[in-house]
């Protein structure tokens, strides 16, 4: 079949789609679901077939009067959700009473000499009230079960172990977490030694909040506090179990149990780079000089604009001595004017280089975020809070061969031998086709692909075109199958359901996925691959695509993953032919979302926060908190 060109669909439809159905599946439409309104049919349209191919639901036909006013269905994208808080239930400290417990009377009768400290003391624990997550109460209830003994108190009062242990629980903030999440009220000092009753009851319910902290703080710095699958459809996480009995076991036996709780932290690289940065930010005022330009900016070479006397000032706060050296004169020479001039235009141009952004003059979004400073210390802050809760989500440790794929940066990143081998821009998902933020293995690499078309983008973007012209496909050079057999375009029914309907772009100069993909199989059919699109690759702000991840740099990550040149990369595609090239040994793959994230000389780098996620990680950072707060209220 010949292969028609068409750039404007390849721009189009570039990538893949993530999409998924908030309406009932296009198997479950009933004739009424189309009978919705809709533009008059033409001649050519009435005289379309309308006999179901193989693998169609048998439902009766539509009249071409129906059909007329159908409208078509549309597939959404996942949605964010209000995040809702795992609530605290109340420990079981009634089931953790011995059978019988004897000799309570006579044991506080005696004098105080003679008396053994906390040796009746269990029998206070079913007046203890403390709350916590449920895993952190089901193992303090396995925990005192199967044990007399306690582990944060001894004699009258609080033991070492548990002040040394306080003291890492206050220190929380230093690891990103709220320490308010692991306060525990500690009995005083000072007691009144006429009632041991009240004071051995103290200490009791010091003993068992003191478990539930500690074991909060573990769980919390294992798998972080908030659940990521309760934020959007677009996280896909398996949540991280801790075994917490038998972290408690070894505390209570540890001879360091700060250092055995503080251990549990994440130790990589990258979460070390973040926690220095909060360090060192947190010491630090917003005491640095800042220039403001309005809100929503854009300069272009020839335009007159007021606020190019900020940008000029902004030029001259942050550029580097060299360049400022460099177009001395036309600084010198500037006295406020709006007027956008080549000179003007040259000196943007050579800031907009220094800074790594595209050398265009065009003065938009990214180059106003360089010239303002960026984020302020408190926003800096934030993004670090919310990228280290986000890396307890990933595993400890990334690998030894990795690729990392960060999307508010628009960069892919390979790391081989622990140490990062090269990067390039990317372009990910538009806002309203948003990459999801899950991990993987890498297992394929496709030359000369075929691009299956998503459901999301045959029924939202083709469907209406199709139905009008259904023939559409065909003249495409796109190939179309039916319950798994080949037929024309123009023989299918796009009134009916499109679920049995597979829709193929063949290998071409214009395909959608370019030469190559790179396949880590996932239940939201995304992928890395090349692009016919390459000059996206120019703008800073790229989230542009369906959903998949498109390389600038395709052959060179292919030959990374394969472990061969990309001189045989380029020979595999020479050929013409589609062809799967497994990849020796499985490379996993971080397609992750860090507004703050360290470069490989672990200096932290922000961005944008592209898809307002962090908005909604601080509203499960708030209602976490309030679960919690209020629990201990």
């Amino acid at each position: 079949m010949k292969i028609i060109k068409s750039a404007a669909i390849v721009a189009l439809m570039s990538g893949c789609a993530i999409a998924t159905m908030d309406v009932r599946p296009a198997s479950a439409m009933t004739l009424m679901d189309f009978i919705r309104g809709g533009k008059k049919r033409t001649t050519q349209e009435r005289t379309y077939p309308t006999q179901p191919m193989p693998g169609y639901d048998m439902m009766a036909p539509q009249r071409l009067e129906d059909r007329a006013v159908a409208r078509p269905p549309r597939v959404s994208s996942p949605r964010y959700y209000t995040y809702k808080p795992e609530q605290l239930r109340k420990i079981a400290t009634d089931r953790l009473v011995d059978p019988v417990v004897t000799g309570s009377v006579q044991n506080y009768a005696l004098p105080p000499m003679l008396r053994i400290p906390l040796s009746d003391a269990r029998q206070f624990l079913p007046q203890v009230d403390v709350r916590a997550p449920a895993d952190v109460a089901k193992a303090v209830e396995a925990f005192y079960a199967g044990r007399t003994d306690f582990v944060w108190i001894e004699g009258n009062g609080v033991n070492a172990q548990a002040r040394s242990a306080l003291t890492v629980l206050a220190d929380a903030a230093k690891f990103g977490l709220d320490p308010k999440d692991y306060a525990v009220v500690v009995p005083a000092d000072d007691f009144d030694r006429g009632d041991m009753a009240a004071r051995e009851k103290d200490l009791v319910r010091f003993e068992i909040a003191m478990s539930a902290a500690v074991l909060t703080y573990v769980q919390d710095t294992v798998r972080g506090r908030i659940d990521p699958n309760k934020i959007s459809g677009y996280h896909d996480f398996k949540r991280k179990s801790v075994d917490l009995v038998s972290f408690l076991d070894k505390a209570a036996t540890s001879a360091d149990v700060a250092a055995m709780i503080e251990e549990r932290n994440p130790k990589n690289q990258q979460f070390l780079a973040l926690k220095q940065a909060l360090e060192r930010l947190r010491a630090e005022t917003d005491a640095a000089p800042r220039v403001e330009i309005a809100p929503g900016t854009l300069l272009k070479p020839g335009d007159n604009n007021p606020e190019l006397a900020n940008i000029v000032a902004g030029i001259k706060l942050k550029a580097s001595e060299a360049l400022k050296a460099e177009h001395a004169v036309v600084l010198a020479g500037y006295q406020g004017t709006p007027q956008y001039t080549p000179e003007l235009v040259s000196l943007v141009e050579a800031f907009q280089k220094e800074h790594g952004l595209k050398a265009d003059g065009v003065v938009g979004q990214a180059s106003i975020r360089v010239l303002t400073g960026g984020d302020t210390i408190a926003s800096k802050i934030n993004k670090l809070e919310i990228a280290m809760e986000q890396a307890r989500w990933l595993p400890n440790d990334l690998g030894n061969r990795y690729v990392f794929i960060n999307q508010p940066a628009f960069m892919a990143y390979y790391t081989d031998q622990g140490a990062e081998q090269f990067a390039m821009r990317v372009v990910v998902g538009s806002k309203a086709n948003q990459t999801y933020f899950f991990h993987d293995e890498i297992q394929t690499v496709e030359v000369n692909p075929y691009w299956g078309v998503p459901q999301s983008i045959i029924v939202n973007e083709m469907l209406p075109k199709l139905r009008s012209d259904p023939s559409y496909l065909d003249r495409m050079g796109y190939q179309v199958e039916v319950g798994g057999r080949v037929v024309p375009s123009y023989a299918v029914d796009w009134y009916g359901s499109t679920n049995s309907v597979a829709v193929r772009q063949p290998p071409s100069s214009d395909n959608a996925l370019g030469e190559l993909k790179i396949l880590f199989p996932n239940s939201h059919a995304i992928y890395m691959h090349d692009t016919p699109s390459k000059s996206f690759f120019k703008r800073d702000q790229r989230a542009l695509s369906h959903g998949c991840v498109r390389l600038a740099e395709p052959r060179r990550m292919a030959a990374a993953v394969l472990g061969i040149s990309m001189d045989e990369v380029g020979e595999e595609i020479a050929k013409g032919h589609n062809r799967a090239l497994p990849v020796p040994q499985k490379v996993p793959v971080y397609v992750s979302y860090f507004t703050a994230w360290p470069n490989k000389d672990g200096k932290v780098e922000y961005f944008n926060d592209v898809y307002d996620r962090d908005m909604y990680m601080n509203r499960a950072f708030e209602a976490t908190r309030a679960a919690r707060q209020q629990a201990e209220g």
